[in-house]
């Protein structure tokens, strides 16, 4: 990589014992050398399509504060209750307009790209409505509850020539960016292992309609770090994943808050730990090995992370801008632009995910069999686990 494409990091190296054959390490330094990686969410440079909003809950407040910094234009909403799309229109974008319901907003010939963030039930025939309308999609995670209607779905985009990406926001924190970005650099040599651990309260759905989803750690929440996993492990291909599902003591909520689960590959290994059940302590920690060295990331919660990048030469740390949220967000649109404006396949398509839901799946089902599950054996989510609020 070219010089002026690296910056320098000195660090210390850790005193030694001095004796006949040591070297006084106080006058040495160790150097690492960090590539500018392309982290922080890369926007099109020309292209500025007009944005329709179908679904105005609550994480689309999310998703119109990055679109209004990174200046992009939403010009229609549609929900089932009105004032909701009322509301986020007069909270983001005053001068759009408020559709009847989405066959108005899909007839619209000045929209060409539509942010589909409804229910994941409800969300497969409207990605289907807008593909067939000839508008691009951004679909909310989780993508789709059966990987063939998925597989289907893609095919479809490919037949009408329109992008289909999905908002998998995961991706583009800060330290998660720069970690897949420097696993695919080579920084850390061959992958070996990635374990995770989230400590965190979840018990805010405690009379929600999301509590009534059995596997609702594994399924709503964790899909971030089954995608995450699915981003540094390119290039490996999972076998099979074990999957344990318990509940707190004490805990206040239906669906079980701890949840272990281990993915095997020819030769490396990941494990992702959640406990969902902590009142205080919050913690987010990854440790990403290598042949050549080791990633490090750790948190008191989900949105600021330090990274360390640690070597035989020392350890450095890089200086990260942003935070998940609203970066996330701006990254997966901002992805889906590019790809549009660049004539290519958006780094997080819908073909894309299939692999991480595919890991998802086989996690749920491990979970319920107590045994481990093929990854691609497990092709579809269980009806009872979608009933939100019924």
């Amino acid at each position: 990589m070219a010089k002026n494409l690296l910056k320098e990091c000195e660090i210390p190296m850790a005193k030694k014992k001095k004796d006949a054959y040591a070297v006084d390490a106080d006058r040495r330094k160790a150097t690492i050398r960090l590539p500018a990686l392309a982290y922080q969410p890369q926007r099109p440079r020309r292209y500025r399509p007009r944005i329709g909003m179908i679904g105005c809950g609550g994480i689309s407040a999310r998703h119109l504060q990055a679109y209004r910094k990174a200046r992009y234009q939403v010009v229609a909403f549609t929900d089932l209750i009105p004032k909701r799309a009322h509301d986020r229109r007069d909270a983001y974008y005053p001068k759009a307009d408020v559709e009847k319901n989405a066959a108005t907003l899909l007839a619209r010939d000045d929209i060409d790209v539509v942010d589909i963030a409804t229910h994941p039930a409800e969300r497969a025939p409207l990605i289907e409505q807008a593909i067939k309308a000839g508008k691009h999609v951004l679909s909310q995670k989780p993508f789709v509850i059966d990987l063939a209607v998925g597989k289907r779905l893609c095919d479809l985009a490919d037949r009408y020539r329109v992008k289909l990406a999905v908002n998998q926001n995961g991706r583009w924190a800060p330290h998660v960016s720069w970690m897949r970005h420097a696993v695919a650099a080579g920084l850390i040599g061959k992958l070996s292992s990635v374990d995770a651990l989230i400590a965190w309260d979840h018990t805010w759905v405690k009379g929600t309609p999301f509590e009534r989803i059995p596997h609702l750690v594994m399924y709503d929440f964790a899909i971030h770090w089954f995608d995450m996993l699915h981003c540094y492990t390119r290039g490996l291909t999972p076998l099979e994943v074990s999957a344990q599902v318990s509940p707190a003591a004490d805990q206040s909520i239906r669906p079980p808050l701890l949840a272990q689960i281990v993915v095997r590959y020819a030769h490396a290994q990941a494990s992702l730990v959640f406990r969902a059940a902590a009142i205080a302590g919050k913690t987010d920690r990854t440790i990403i090995t290598g042949t050549r060295g080791t990633l490090t990331s750790q948190g008191d919660d989900l949105g600021s992370q330090k990274v360390t990048l640690s070597t035989p030469k020392g350890s450095t740390s890089p200086r990260l801008r942003g935070r998940w949220f609203p970066d996330g967000f701006d990254g997966t649109m901002s992805e889906l632009l590019c790809a549009i404006e660049q004539k290519r396949q958006p780094s997080n398509s819908g073909r894309d995910n299939l692999d991480s839901l595919a890991i998802c799946f086989a996690a749920m089902q491990s979970a319920d069999l107590g045994r481990a599950v093929k990854v691609g054996s497990a092709r579809r989510l269980k009806p009872a686990w979608l009933r939100y609020g019924k």
